[in-house]
């Protein structure tokens, strides 16, 4: 028998395990040779989605509740009250074995692929750290947790587009995808701002039940959402913020794919799917969603069918994918969004 003690000692260890990895990585980033910085980061990457295969197997039984795991009480002051929590349901188990799956898998692709790099240490500790902070992103249990996770992602890619930078148009590229991110995470925090205001609590759970009180297309909902939609068209690479995502693949490959393909891009379309009780109250919001969607992967797709540059194709072709989560979302059939995230 499973006791929930155990289970909850497995959820902190997946995040904490990257952490490690980059912690170790980047401390000894001088002091360790050959592949060992690789073998580590990888190791702690892999073992992270074993933990998250071993909670998906004991929490999928229907009628299974979430599970909540408070570590200690991060912020409190005045009305505030925010623990460092985080919140395992079939949503963010979903998101964490296709973080630590596919991550543990480009890893160790990257053994071979960046062995020859001078700064492969640094490589690892950063790639460590990104995954770290794309798992607090999907495990949070608040929106504040979430944000954390969420600026934490745009750091690392940042540091991992410019990674080879004494070429400058790798930097420029580097600038570009963290100042247009940076737009989209304006308007994430004023929306999280305005969620506090409103319902005086930023965790999913009482923000979630407070939204249920309000009719649906009240003028509040529809700004907090649509204020949200900003963050997440941003980080999602949808129209008109969608430019640096092309660019963005001038980091090494294993970049390109674990944070401009798989990952980071999808990390918009996870915070709508699991704000959807929010954006089912505000269906001009959702209007907005579906029709965005649909003209960001028409146009993506026009735009791949010019290109030489075979990254340029996959990278217009991700954002043409995103745009059909985004109009699934739209269309409010999370579900099939999150699926698609998966396939």
């Amino acid at each position: 028998m499973v006791t929930d003690s155990y289970l909850k000692a497995l959820v902190w260890l997946v995040p904490l395990l990257p952490l490690a990895g980059f912690l170790i990585t980047g401390l000894g980033r001088k002091r360790l040779k050959g592949h060992i910085a690789g073998i580590l980061a990888s190791t702690a990457v892999v073992i992270s989605f074993v933990l998250s295969v071993i909670l998906f197997f004991s929490l999928r039984k229907p009628g299974t509740e979430p599970l909540t795991v408070t570590l200690f009480s991060w912020i409190t002051t005045g009305e505030l009250s925010v623990p460092f929590a985080f919140l395992i349901d079939p949503l963010s188990l979903t998101m964490m074995l296709i973080v630590t799956g596919v991550g543990a898998l480009i890893h160790i692709y990257s053994i071979g692929y960046m062995h020859h790099d001078e700064r492969v240490n640094t490589f690892f500790a950063q790639m460590n750290l990104f995954t770290f902070s794309m798992l607090l992103l999907v495990m949070g249990s608040g929106y504040l947790l979430l944000f954390i996770g969420w600026e934490g992602v745009g750091l690392c890619s940042y540091l991992l587009i410019g990674f080879w930078f004494k070429n400058p148009d790798y930097n420029y590229a580097a600038r570009k995808a963290f100042v247009m991110n940076r737009i989209g995470d304006l308007g994430f925090l004023l929306g999280i701002i305005l969620m506090f205001f409103t319902f005086h609590s930023l965790s999913f759970s009482e923000v979630f039940g407070k939204a249920a009180t309000f009719d649906k297309g009240a003028p509040v909902i529809t700004a907090i959402t649509l204020l949200l939609l900003v963050g997440a068209v941003g980080k999602s690479a949808q129209i008109p913020l969608f430019t640096w995502l092309p660019d963005a693949m001038a980091g090494p490959t294993p970049v390109s794919a674990l944070i401009h393909a798989a990952t980071m891009v999808t990390a918009g379309i996870y915070m709508i799917a699991r704000s959807g009780v929010l954006f089912n109250l505000a269906p001009v919001t959702l209007t907005v969603i579906m029709v965005l969607g649909l003209a960001t992967a028409i146009l993506a797709a026009i735009i791949a069918l010019k290109q030489n540059d075979i990254k340029k194709v996959l990278a217009y072709s991700t954002v043409s994918q995103l745009g059909y989560m985004f109009l699934a979302l739209g269309l409010g059939a999370y579900s099939a969004a999150v699926f698609h995230v998966t396939t």
